[in-house]
């Protein structure tokens, strides 16, 4: 399986020293956004702008457009370092993006492994259930799953 990292804004430096990674996806509100890290390519950091909200139609809520895009980063990743996502504290929305970026390149079949694995590792997390609604609806409507 591929390696996604899962950390928060403040661990994101030691991370990104200690694992190398070759992408890396941002999940802040726009008042936190942070740069591409230096000596990082800009095209391998995905920065979408998004409150820690699980109501649609709110300023900044999560929506269907930042799966569509995270979904394609994820794709053009071919994982041979390792991806690193991130949000504020490391808990619901970088959860929610590892997970669906997970799902995706596992295809069909494969969710509730993966959520499993992702409960054990991080008893802690708390996936943004608008982010996991969008995706599984994505999925559903448009049968646009990364097969293996």
């Amino acid at each position: 399986m591929p390696k996604i990292l899962i950390t928060s804004l403040a661990a994101l430096p030691d991370a990104m020293a200690q694992h190398g990674p070759s992408h890396i996806v941002s999940l802040l509100s726009s008042g936190y956004m942070i740069e591409t890290p230096r000596d990082f390519a800009a095209d391998r950091h995905l920065r979408l702008a998004m409150h820690d909200i699980a109501d649609e139609g709110m300023p900044e809520s999560p929506s269907s457009v930042h799966i569509e895009r995270l979904i394609d980063f994820g794709r053009e990743w071919n994982a041979s370092a390792p991806m690193i996502v991130h949000c504020w504290a490391g808990i619901s929305r970088s959860t929610a993006a590892a997970y669906t970026l997970l799902c995706d390149r596992a295809g069909p079949g494969h969710e509730l492994d993966i959520a499993r694995t992702l409960r054990m590792r991080a008893p802690h997390a708390q996936p943004n259930k608008l982010l996991v609604k969008f995706a599984t609806k994505l999925w559903a409507e448009t049968a646009r799953w990364c097969m293996p």
